[in-house]
């Protein structure tokens, strides 16, 4: 996955300015970003806080370590029955 020129913070800070009026082609002059990028931006982070980002960043890694420990112990179980099946 392509890693972004902005933090979370920073481009919490642009949208901030875009609500202070701004427009959105002076932001992205200023930022040297495109609209549609500016727009994704708003889509996926318009409405939460800094807090509320850093929240959903440690639940989502913590979601994708308790599918990883849910797929090792379907695994073991799979593997476990097939053991069975062929000493029985």
């Amino acid at each position: 996955m392509k890693r972004s020129r902005f933090t979370e913070a920073q481009i919490f800070g642009i949208l901030k300015e875009a609500e202070a009026g701004l427009s959105v082609a002076e932001i992205g002059r200023k930022f040297n970003i495109s609209d549609a990028t500016y727009y994704n931006w708003k889509s996926k982070y318009g409405g939460m806080t800094l807090n509320e980002l850093k929240r959903l960043k440690e639940l989502e890694e913590e979601n994708r370590k308790l599918k990883e420990i849910v797929a090792e112990q379907s695994l073991d179980i799979k593997c476990l029955k097939a053991l069975s099946k062929k000493n029985f």
